[in-house]
């Protein structure tokens, strides 16, 4: 080719080239155009951490490797057996035992039969001793408890406290020399942060997930199946967790405890993108108290508020507004936030100087006290904001260490039956049961909420210590509770199996 043709082809191209970025450019495809941002005035102050002594965007693939490494042999697999009493097909009754008197059991002897029932979960070794946390749901009832580390190891565990409220648990295994998991502070955790979660999920070996920190301060109300006064501020994450996770670890990118998995968000009962755990926090102070007390300490604030899922109705009516803090509805004479001087209509807004945002933020932070602890609580009030010290209190309004008894074995919230209604029932006093929880010893009855206990055993109860004091003298065995509905005729009987093993 002559260098003249050469020239011709290389113009032509050349040509071509440039008047197709001038057609896209000024033509460019419909609906389409493109944005140049501004940065002559600084960057946007949500990114400002960027900027703290590196180069924007210089930041390096995040590596798992060690952390998973950390967590692996410090997360274990637990198995439980529940021995559940089931009938077979025969008849209940016999059907000759009304015309001829005969015991249906003395007729065709024992119908039931022992079906154990196994289950699975996951936990975290906290100490090199064999001291494992774990969800209060994986052990609740458990007859026999298995735990297997990552080496394929196994030891029987027993179970040293638990704590329905959190869905937390402590359970030891005798082994020394142990892998455990440091601590880190989930109050630091950031949402977007990179996390992992461990466990062993669907049966499978140890598997660890990846994802982010979605949400903090979340509330489910599933702890109330456990409790009546549910303890819940969960971080929010989508790495993968799935049944067989529960108990497991959800460890940061350093391979720190940052919670307890407890629960997925799903509609079939198997992940389906998020999940959600128990801040660490809450966890190391729950820990402590049942290893150290056998039960938790739990303080309260002394309000009732406004929960975060109230209907804009009601808001609306109370004037209540979003995003400025917990709203106070009420405040007991006899509780401790009353003593601090707070009223009905406050806005508290921060504990010890933690912003608040929402009433679940407001019980996680509590939840990490105990009785007797003094914190600065602030609040807003006619515009103005203030701060005043409060000495949290326990259930009973005294700052004294609660120790464990049959009465928090009972799943029911129990209160001592007012002087005037006292009065229009007749009676000297009692005890009445405002709710009862899906699990504990009450729930095993056919009491319902509302009623009013009346004697134990024949002995008349007046207050709820005198009905503590029954129960702490028959533990172990059968007792019979006799009361009355409010509105109803009659009185109603329900027999009672104080097992101390329950």
């Amino acid at each position: 080719m002559k260098a003249k043709q050469i020239v011709t082809v290389v113009f032509l191209s050349a040509s071509t080239a440039l008047a197709t970025m001038w057609g896209y450019t000024h033509l460019g495809t419909p609906g389409t155009y493109s944005y140049s941002q501004d940065s002559s005035k600084g960057i946007p102050v949500n990114y400002a951490k960027f900027f703290e002594g590196q180069k924007f965007g210089s930041g390096g693939p995040v590596d798992f490797t060690d952390a998973a490494s950390a967590a692996i042999p410090a997360t274990v697999h637990i198995k439980t057996k529940i021995a559940r009493t089931v009938s077979n097909n025969l008849p209940k009754r016999n059907p000759f035992s009304d015309l001829f008197g005969i015991d249906p059991d003395d007729f065709f002897g024992d119908r039931s039969r022992s079906m154990p029932e196994m289950a699975s979960g996951s936990g975290v070794i906290i100490s090199e001793d064999g001291y494992i946390v774990t969800n209060n749901h994986v052990v609740d009832g458990a007859d026999e408890l298995t735990v297997t580390l990552s080496n394929k190891k196994s030891f029987k565990a027993r179970v040293i406290g638990t704590d329905p409220s959190s869905d937390l648990a402590v359970v030891k295994i005798d082994a020394k020399g142990l892998p455990f998991l440091l601590y880190a502070n989930s109050d630091e955790v950031k949402v977007g942060q990179w996390v992992l979660a461990v466990g062993y999920p669907l049966t499978l070996e140890t598997t660890v997930t990846a994802g982010i920190v979605s949400a903090k301060g979340r509330t489910l109300d599933i702890n109330r199946r456990q409790s009546t006064t549910p303890i819940e501020s969960f971080i929010q994450t989508d790495a993968a967790v799935n049944p067989g996770n529960s108990g497991g670890p959800l460890i940061s990118t350093d391979g720190r405890l940052i919670g307890i998995n407890s629960a997925i968000a799903s509609p079939t009962g198997s992940y389906a993108g998020y999940s959600f755990t128990i801040p660490v926090n809450i966890v190391k102070k729950v820990v402590s108290d049942l290893m150290k007390y056998g039960t938790a300490q739990r303080a309260y604030l002394g309000i009732n508020y406004a929960p975060d899922n109230m209907s804009e109705d009601i808001k609306k009516q109370e004037g209540i507004k979003d995003g400025e803090g917990v709203y106070v509805r009420d405040v007991p004479t006899e509780g401790a936030a009353a003593q601090a001087g707070l009223k009905r209509g406050d806005i508290i807004t921060k504990l010890n100087g933690v912003t608040l945002n929402s009433a679940a933020e407001m019980v996680g932070q509590i939840a990490t006290y105990r009785p007797g602890d003094k914190i600065s609580v602030t609040y807003k009030r006619d515009g103005k904001e203030y701060t005043v010290p409060v000495t949290l209190r326990n259930n009973t309004g005294t700052t004294e260490i609660v120790k464990n008894s049959v009465i928090d074995r009972l799943g029911a919230d129990l209160q001592t039956l007012s002087k005037k209604d006292a009065g229009t029932l007749g009676v000297k006093g009692g005890v009445v049961v405002k709710s009862i929880a899906e699990k504990g010893l009450f729930s095993k009855t056919r009491m319902e909420d509302g009623f009013i206990i009346l004697k134990a055993n024949g002995k008349d109860v007046a207050t709820v210590e005198e009905f503590k004091k029954i129960l702490e003298s028959n533990a172990g065995s059968s007792i019979k509770l006799e009361g009355v509905y409010p509105g109803y005729e009659g009185a109603f009987t329900y027999p009672l199996l104080l097992n101390s093993n329950e």
